[in-house]
């Protein structure tokens, strides 16, 4: 049993610094392919540039050496958590990354508490009154939801809510525990709508499914109440895939703050990826990229580990 625990979990790690080094050499061959030369903006413009000022700058940051040394020299200090210095601003990029994140996983944990508390909330109540103008509206309200755009939906509620009711900060992250809830409570809303539509769904039809279940007829047939049947066989039996999948949206979100964090001016990773794209700081790029792939790979591990212990069937199916 220890053994085969043992090697369960070595087989998932393994899959796992495959699929980050598969992964950051994909970033790095993206970035490296990226239009725009970066000695270029290094030697400070194409303005008073000479060859050998340009070749100077190249040898300087290693830019004349091939793809896969560049890839390997840029990996070998990945590994050793140096991540190397901004092309912009000079500082070194782990510093700028940590001073933005904090933002970044605020921003996204609300938005997780927001899309998980009413999508599931949402879901479970559709699936109880099936086949009714509840279930009806529910389903309708969340295909609207799903359809609108991040950004757009990020316009409609800085100019109804910000900015004619004056309820809600539309720029800033706030100082303070309070302050930040009701400066993260626009973007948040704005990033969690289309998760929130999808976790409905996927809640409704597991609770679907679930009450279909042989156990739930034989319970309900011996004269279980139906709150208890719903609580403790229906939704027990539906969390297996209503994790998995608020798992997996919740994984996604550090790509999606970047449209949410430009609408609002926040200052978190999402911005700065914009801005470093913009400006052709290919570090400070490399960094942020690298840092939502490992973010998404851990976030989908740790739910597949858990997903079993929600749902033996998967563990004895694994088997």
């Amino acid at each position: 049993m220890a053994l085969r625990l043992a090697l369960r979990v070595g087989r998932r790690i393994t899959g796992v610094l495959a699929t980050l080094l598969a992964a950051s050499f994909v970033i790095f061959a993206a970035v490296y392919a990226a239009p725009g030369d970066p000695a270029v903006f290094l030697a400070g413009g194409r303005d008073k540039l000479t060859p050998e000022r340009l070749a100077q700058v190249r040898a300087e940051y290693h830019l004349d050496e091939p793809l896969f040394v560049q890839y390997g020299r840029w990996l070998w200090d990945c590994v050793h958590l140096d991540l190397g210095r901004s092309f912009k601003y000079s500082d070194q990029v782990a510093d700028l990354v940590a001073a933005r994140f904090p933002t970044t996983l605020q921003l996204v944990l609300y938005a997780t508490v927001l899309f998980v508390v009413l999508g599931v909330g949402a879901g479970v109540l559709a699936a109880v009154k099936r086949s009714t103008w509840v279930d009806s509206a529910v389903v309708g309200a969340t295909t609207l939801a799903a359809s609108v755009p991040s950004f757009v939906a990020a316009i409609a509620l800085v100019s109804f809510f910000g900015v004619r009711l004056g309820w809600f900060p539309v720029t800033g992250s706030g100082s303070g525990f309070l302050d930040t809830v009701r400066h993260l409570t626009l973007p948040a809303l704005s990033l969690a709508l289309g998760a929130l539509a999808l976790v409905s769904r996927v809640t409704r039809q597991a609770m679907v499914d679930a009450a279909a279940s042989d156990h739930v007829e034989a319970a309900r047939a011996s004269g279980v109440p139906e709150r208890d049947i719903v609580r403790r066989h229906v939704l027990r039996n539906a969390l297996g895939p209503i994790v998995t999948m608020c798992g997996l949206v919740m994984a996604g979100m550090l790509a999606g703050t970047v449209v949410v964090e430009t609408a609002f001016g926040l200052s978190g990773i999402g911005s700065l990826l914009v801005g470093a794209i913009n400006t052709h700081d290919f570090p400070v790029a490399q960094a942020v990229l690298l840092l939502m792939v490992t973010g998404y790979i851990v976030v989908t591990t740790l739910v597949d580990a858990v997903h079993p212990l929600l749902d033996p069937r998967v563990e004895g199916a694994a088997r």
